[in-house]
């Protein structure tokens, strides 16, 4: 299997980039979505985190990737830690990263029933499906704007609850699915559903670079990863080190990372301003606010960190409105600016 390109080696695409740092240091912002022109590195971006995220400890045995420590939640049937008698052994395996591809079926996603253990031994054993292997890692769908209804339908009660439940054929399954939404598509081949877009935390916008520096830059770090895919990571290595130190702290330190109330209200101002519907907008605002000022080793949450998540934070949770040309971007930057400029 390739090794996937180092997250430190990316070109450009800035927001991308500390979109998906943020979600890692805390998934509770609820994912990234990224929009933008084929062939902008969107799937690498995504694919690289796999190489750059500290691996976790999981249960030895355990179909869903549990933590051996009871206090990180119960886990189901079929995991050793259920059963009380069994001693139980972990080991350190890299965060999952799951592709959901388009035109997977509904079996394929929550799990069924294992039909082959079925008619051998008429066993009704339960066999899981992609959310059972995504769970405390992330869920890739790329053209996440093809996917069908159905199946998008599944995500969210899985996202909201963090648990997948399966009632059929038998079965009576309940086990965790806590992962991240990680998505990727083409805005020209339609829209998401506003049930979906409002569940990514964070939502942004790549587009093809067109100053020369930069496309030469990408045109020459792509060539030399696939002439000597080794030597290429082995030069990134360091660089991804470092960066998977900076996550590994920033993790630490974000509990401790202090809120004021002037930073609520001011993240309450903006949502107020820009018409966004129910809470969630300000509640993750907040929290990558959070995430950036420990990922930047800030003790406290200021104007500045507010100031530069809002528009991927708030951007895809505003209304259309058909007398505005400028789209939702130039709306979040205008209220931004009004606000801000206040202070």
């Amino acid at each position: 299997m390739a090794q996937p390109y180092p997250f430190s080696a990316l070109v450009g695409q800035d927001a991308m980039i500390m979109g998906l740092i943020l979600v890692a240091v805390d998934p509770r912002i609820g994912g990234v979505l990224i929009m933008g022109d084929r062939g902008t590195g969107k799937s690498t971006a995504v694919r690289a985190m796999a190489g750059l995220l500290p691996k976790i400890e999981v249960v030895v045995g355990c179909p869903y990737g549990c933590a051996p420590d009871p206090s990180r939640g119960p886990c189901a049937d079929g995991c050793p830690r259920q059963a009380k008698s069994a001693a139980v052994k972990s080991r350190m395996v890299p965060v999952p990263v799951v592709d959901l591809p388009l035109g997977v079926t509904e079996d394929r996603v929550v799990g069924a029933l294992d039909i082959e253990r079925a008619l051998t031994s008429g066993e009704k054993k339960f066999e899981p499906g992609l959310l059972a292997r995504a769970n405390r890692g992330f869920l890739y769908i790329d053209e996440v704007n093809l996917l069908e209804d159905h199946i998008i339908d599944l995500l969210l009660d899985a996202a909201a609850s963090g648990e997948n439940l399966v009632e059929r054929e038998g079965l009576s399954i309940r086990h965790p699915a806590r992962f991240v939404l990680i998505g990727s598509g083409n805005p020209e081949e339609g829209d998401l559903r506003p049930q979906m877009l409002d569940r990514f935390g964070l939502a942004v916008d790549v587009v093809t670079p067109r100053d020369i520096p930069t496309r030469v830059e990408v045109v020459r770090r792509r060539d030399a990863y696939e002439h000597d895919p080794e030597a290429f990571i082995k030069r990134y290595r360091p660089r991804d080190g470092i960066l998977r130190k900076k996550i590994l702290a920033a993790q630490s330190r974000l509990p401790q990372i202090t809120v004021p109330d002037e930073m609520l209200a001011l993240a309450a101002g903006l949502c107020v301003d820009l018409g966004t519907d129910g809470l969630r907008g300000e509640l993750t605002l907040i929290r990558v606010a959070r995430a950036l000022a420990a990922f930047e080793a800030d003790d406290v949450v200021g104007p500045d960190h507010l100031r530069r998540m809002a528009p991927a934070a708030l951007g895809h949770r505003l209304r259309r409105d058909p007398l505005d040309d400028a789209g939702s971007a130039a709306r979040v930057e205008r209220v931004i600016a009004d606000r801000f400029d206040a202070l």
